[in-house]
């Protein structure tokens, strides 16, 4: 059942309620669960069935590969990020966690592991391997520490496919990224509201407008919590 409802402007310049944040998991998930629906057969077409490469220790560097597989391993980089992030807070949740918070965050961390997976599955023998993640400037036992982490994971997630879509030249890749970051700004969105609820984002794009970082300034941000090495020289600049 829907608790509370807050205003959002659509395209069209119509208000229309959105349910925040006290809202049936189920809801949640037709509303924000696009994570799954993408891993389709379809979807996998003209794509290696292999998965790819076990781990690598840090140091030894990672190449993304070139054209589109350069693209699409700089998003799994980032959702191997995502998706390891949310599995540490689900599995070891913050102090005072309410059991709404709790769901939502699950649902997060089950998309994030979605588009993984996918990814993995999509580029194949080309996939870069599992990645060394180190999570330990964050307070996992803080609400704020936390919810502060996941904003910044979800706005660098939204900022990356942003300013990575200009050089997927692969049609069906780019209509996947695009059903994929549309579900990284719900995510941003409801840990928003979980931060300051019914509240409106402080650092707005006053052409209103998701903001767009280049993939060297994304992996700059990152590197904060990636040990592996990563060459990114063979991305497009």
């Amino acid at each position: 059942m829907f608790i509370r409802k807050t205003r959002s402007v659509t395209s069209n310049g119509k208000e229309e309620g959105i349910a925040m944040p006290n809202v049936h998991r189920r809801t949640f998930l037709k509303y924000a669960g696009l994570g799954a629906a993408v891993i389709t057969a379809g979807s996998l077409a003209g794509c290696s069935s292999e998965d790819g490469g076990g781990d690598v220790a840090p140091g030894t560097g990672v190449s993304l590969g070139t054209g589109d597989f350069a693209v699409l391993n700089y998003a799994f980089a980032l959702e191997q990020l995502e998706a390891a992030f949310y599995t540490q807070v689900v599995a070891t949740p913050y102090t005072g966690i309410s059991d709404v918070e709790r769901t939502f965050l699950t649902d997060i961390r089950n998309h994030e592991i979605a588009h993984r997976e996918f990814f993995r599955k999509a580029l194949g023998t080309n996939a870069i391997p599992n990645l060394m993640v180190d999570f330990s400037t964050i307070d996992f036992t803080s609400r704020d520490k936390v919810l502060a982490a996941a904003k910044t994971f979800e706005d660098l997630g939204v900022a990356a496919y942003n300013g990575a879509g200009k050089f997927i030249t692969t049609p069906n890749y780019l209509v996947l990224a695009g059903k994929i970051v549309s579900v990284e700004a719900r995510h941003a969105a409801l840990i928003r509201d979980l931060i300051s609820n019914g509240s409106f984002a402080s650092d707005a794009d006053s052409n209103g407008l998701d903001f767009a970082k280049t993939p060297q300034d994304v992996f700059a941000a990152a590197k904060v919590y990636i040990k592996t090495e990563i060459d990114a020289n063979t991305l497009p600049k």
